[in-house]
């Protein structure tokens, strides 16, 4: 199962874009509320989640998400619920997605360390010890991080070639007629 957590303010394009092209994909995907089912998002737009943080089966999970946005970003981060599935996910070799301010959590805990990424421009973290590249998306080890809102589409299907195939990222990113 993949795990995509949303905590209020974040970012919208980020979130449900992946989720779509996800699930496109034919993926099992669900949205997570982290503190609640109903979930605001930085443009005030309310969505409600498939399922809150005590519904969710750690031990089913093969890939966490975490969208950008501020405050949702910071509100992911103070959450012992994302640190303990983000440790899981490190300990178990599970996959670890995060676009634009959300890769700063995995910097803050070291899960980026020797490894090439991407994130919104300013949003480093532990510059020293990690190649940010620019680039939309970036895959590494079983780490995947996006740019921002506008590089969702490349991320959710990064995310689908890794989690699926390349044929099936490429048949979703031909009906969505990407260039």
């Amino acid at each position: 199962m993949i795990y995509l957590m949303l905590a209020d303010g974040f970012e919208i394009t980020e979130a449900l874009t992946t989720v779509d092209v996800l699930r496109r994909a034919k993926l099992d995907v669900l949205t997570v509320g982290v503190y609640n089912k109903q979930v605001t998002a930085s443009c005030n737009i309310t969505v409600t989640a498939d399922i809150t943080a005590d519904e969710v089966e750690i031990d089913k999970l093969d890939a966490v998400i975490l969208p950008g946005g501020i405050p949702g970003t910071p509100n992911l981060e103070k959450s012992d619920f994302i640190q303990n599935v983000l440790d899981f996910a490190v300990e178990n070799d599970k996959w670890i997605c995060a676009i634009c301010a959300a890769p700063s959590i995995l910097g803050h805990k070291g899960i980026l360390d020797g490894k090439n990424a991407t994130c919104y421009p300013g949003c480093e973290v532990s510059e020293d010890k990690v190649n940010y590249t620019g680039e939309p998306a970036v895959c590494d080890g079983k780490v995947i991080t996006g740019k921002g809102a506008g590089c969702t589409i490349n991320f959710g299907l990064l995310i689908a070639e890794k989690l699926a195939s390349k044929s099936v990222a490429d048949g979703v990113s031909s009906s969505m007629q990407c260039p």
